[in-house]
């Protein structure tokens, strides 16, 4: 193309409408070409049949073939290292300026700083902006400027700081003229990128009036379908943040409000402490003589523990890419506290294996299990996994679903006795922290 264009960089925000950098793109002054890249640095540690990579494929072809049936344009996709990528697009393209949304995660930061040097480097303009949340870096902090490590001052602050603020929906349709016309950009199939096609399915969200309204009293219950499965769709912005507030708002409760809230606050955590992705929050807890037993992380990464209830969440996650949030926690301390084994080694296996993995919330919990992170409880909180089942799991249908061996002899004992373990998780954190 030898007219000047501006480009447009979908990443965490596989949307066409309400994004706003796509929208400040498309209102500036020269054509837009959408592009995306599949980066290499990123899918080098993935498996190659990795779910989350089938749905962000599928997710770019549908907005291809929509803005090729609608707006004679396309999006055009790279596959490679986002500099190298660059690089090319310069030489092929008179680019006159970039946009594109903030992403927040210490890789993506190194990534955006490299890409708007190089670009400034050749007088292209770099343009981001903030998309993926209501609040950013450091719009909600302290009065002191600090920010905030307590969820529930930070939750208080943002309320107010809400009240104040025009919760604008970002509208393209009128804009989508101002995208180059050209429905054959470069496209991509799976094969091209070294994937291959997932049997696991990203499921679609549930936002329903009735879904918000009854989610404080079902959302505990992991054999009810009850919770929003929204995650996914937030992690790869194929929903707007600001929509789904409008719901909660609409709806009116509290408790879906604040969960959008918590996934703001880890954010901005890992925005001002970029170490917690692998060191303790609290750095004595990086103290702790972890067992670190492979056989024991083995055994509960296939959900053998002997615990049916932990065991009900690891084989839901190995099969679906999805663990229920109670669970979550079960699984996570268990592995910390039951276990000794390093918070770092279940974050990494969440990781690679939830559809919703997210850094910043994932970090956030995990480091909440071991008694690392922000939360300001002590470390001596250590959930009864047999207990857990009375209170969230009565009538046993979740762990009937996932674990319908729990009462055969061939179920494995369980790997370790809770009294002995909790009596031992203490002694070893009391040591290391005193």
């Amino acid at each position: 193309m030898n007219q000047p264009i501006s480009i447009f960089w979908f990443r965490r925000d596989l949307r066409l409408d309400d994004n706003v950098g796509f929208f400040e793109a498309l209102k500036s002054e020269y054509p837009v070409m959408p592009i995306f890249i599949f980066d290499t640095e990123i899918l080098d540690e993935l498996p190659k049949d990795d779910a989350r990579l089938t749905f962000i494929f599928d997710t770019l072809q549908n907005m291809r073939q929509t803005l090729q049936d609608e707006n004679n344009s396309s999006i055009a996709m790279y596959h490679g290292k986002p500099k190298d990528i660059f690089e090319q697009l310069v030489k092929d393209h008179k680019i006159y300026s970039v946009y594109t949304n903030h992403d927040y995660e210490p890789y993506a930061r190194d990534r955006d700083a490299s890409i708007k040097s190089y670009l400034e480097s050749k007088d292209i303009a770099f343009h981001a902006f903030k998309d993926q949340v209501i609040f950013e870096k450091d719009d909600v902090v302290k009065k002191d400027g600090n920010p905030y490590v307590v969820y529930t001052p930070y939750m208080r602050t943002w309320k107010e700081k809400f009240k104040t603020i025009d919760l604008n929906i970002y509208y393209t349709n009128s804009y989508l003229e101002n995208l180059v016309q050209h429905t054959r950009l470069p496209n991509l199939s799976l094969t091209d990128i070294g994937f291959e096609r997932s049997n696991q399915l990203v499921k679609p969200y549930d936002v329903t009036p009735t879904l918000i309204q009854e989610y404080e009293e079902t959302r505990n219950f992991p054999a009810k379908e009850a919770t929003s499965r929204l995650g996914p769709h937030l992690r790869f912005g194929t929903v707007s943040v600001r929509k789904m507030m409008k719901k909660a708002i609409n709806e009116d409760n509290e408790t879906f409000w604040k969960e959008l809230i918590w996934r703001e606050f880890f954010m901005q955590i890992l925005w001002h402490f970029p170490h917690t992705k692998d060191r303790a929050f609290k750095s004595k807890y990086d103290r702790i003589e972890w067992r670190n037993d492979e056989g024991e992380f083995k055994k509960w990464c296939e959900g053998k523990t002997g615990y049916p209830l932990v065991d009900a969440g690891m084989r839901q996650l190995n099969e679906t890419g999805f663990m229920h949030n109670r669970v979550r926690m079960l699984v996570g301390s268990f592995l910390c506290k039951h276990l000794l084994i390093d918070w770092r080694w279940g974050e990494a296996y969440f990781a690679e294996k939830l559809h919703d993995y997210e850094m910043a919330s994932n970090v956030g919990n995990w480091q909440w299990v071991a008694g690392s992170g922000v939360d300001a409880a002590p470390y001596f909180r250590i959930f009864n996994p047999t207990s857990q089942i009375k209170k969230f799991d009565k009538d046993l249908e979740y762990i009937k679903k996932w674990v319908p061996d729990f009462q055969e002899l061939t179920y494995p004992e369980p790997m370790v006795d809770h009294k002995m373990a909790r009596e031992r998780c203490l002694a070893t954190y009391k040591s290391a922290l005193n």
